[in-house]
């Protein structure tokens, strides 16, 4: 498994956390499986737990930039994509925040709408001129 790949896996279950509001160990098992050299089972196991323990720091931090539009309003495919990619730049000094703002582009482009790749990058643009 890829370092992409196991960023698209965190999206994913980040991308479920936000209409449950509780984490899937099922689902989370599931994904760690998928990787036969467990190369970036802690990445995944990390970020996830992370997001999610700083779910609230995180969204206050996408809310400074998203711009007139209120998190609830947010598509949640966004949001998720923007906590991952924070939570990244945040706390992850390894991984070059050019990468991380990249990788959540890419995701964008995948799973979300036209638009979306451009407001993400300005917001985590924004986030990184801070």
């Amino acid at each position: 498994m890829s370092r992409s790949y196991a960023r698209v896996s965190v999206f994913k279950l980040v991308f479920e956390y936000l209409f449950n509001e509780e984490k899937d160990s099922i689902l989370l098992e599931e994904i760690l499986s998928e990787d036969a050299n467990k190369a970036e089972n802690s990445y995944i196991n990390d970020v996830y737990n992370g997001v999610i323990s700083h779910m609230n720091e995180l969204k206050k931090a996408i809310a400074k930039y998203a711009d007139g539009f209120s998190l609830e309003r947010m598509y949640k495919v966004d949001l998720a994509i923007l906590l991952v990619a924070i939570y990244e730049m945040k706390y992850l000094s390894s991984v070059p925040k050019s990468v991380s703002i990249n990788e959540a582009i890419n995701i964008a482009k995948q799973y979300s709408t036209e638009k979306s790749s451009k407001y993400i990058n300005g917001i985590l643009s924004n986030f990184v001129g801070e």
